[in-house]
């Protein structure tokens, strides 16, 4: 089992990162939460991890914290639930955010999350009451703030991503999609929280809050 990696990061996108350790290159599925926290192409960096092993591949996930990764294991353990859209909920709700939803048995939160339904976000909240009985809410960080950290300028995603000299509302529409969101739904987000200057990050973040 693969339980942490640090590495280098090669090259990185918004799900994805590929990180080298003593010349091996492992290519790590990431949510938006922990890929918004990666330092730039060329640092160093660790991720904890989680390795999933099918008959056919071996799949690495990767997050910045421990809560994170703890939360993932718990998601994937439900029925219907599968690492990708383990992955959407964490890309669209911080862990505290997802905690208080199961706490208050919020439904309609869960809901405008790509890939849920009103009965996979029911059997959610009922499944995961007594697997977060025991989790402390540390932040009183809103549950819409997906991605609460704020990027330096130095720190440049693979293809462009948060570049200033790419289109930065057609990165964040990409991103949108690459989660689970339909076009039409991502455009439209995008479309209405968007201002002259805004960052990749910004766009995404606000995206995901006008859609919750």
């Amino acid at each position: 089992m693969i339980g942490s990696l640090n590495g280098l990061i090669i090259n990185k996108k918004p799900s994805e990162v590929l990180i080298e350790v003593k010349g091996i290159g492992y290519e790590v599925h990431v949510p938006l939460s922990t890929s918004f926290k990666l330092p730039a192409i060329n640092q160093t960096v660790q991720l904890l991890t989680h390795l999933i092993v099918r008959e056919d591949q071996h799949t690495l996930y990767g997050f910045i914290t421990e809560d994170e990764r703890k939360l993932f294991r718990a998601l994937i353990k439900i029925s219907g639930v599968g690492a990708k859209l383990a992955l959407t909920i964490l890309s669209g709700i911080n862990v505290e955010g997802f905690i208080r939803c199961v706490q208050i048995q919020d439904v309609d939160t869960l809901v405008h999350l790509p890939g849920i339904g009103k009965k996979t976000a029911e059997r959610l909240l009922i499944e995961m009451r007594d697997r977060l009985k025991d989790w402390q809410i540390t932040s009183l960080t809103p549950a819409t703030d997906a991605m609460p950290v704020q990027l330096s300028t130095e720190q440049t995603f693979v293809n462009g991503f948060n570049d200033p000299f790419r289109n930065n509302k057609g990165d964040a529409t990409n991103a949108l999609i690459s989660l689970g969101y339909k076009q039409a739904q991502a455009d439209k987000a995008v479309k209405l929280v968007y201002s002259e200057g805004m960052s990749s990050e910004d766009i995404i973040r606000l995206s995901l809050k006008s859609m919750l």
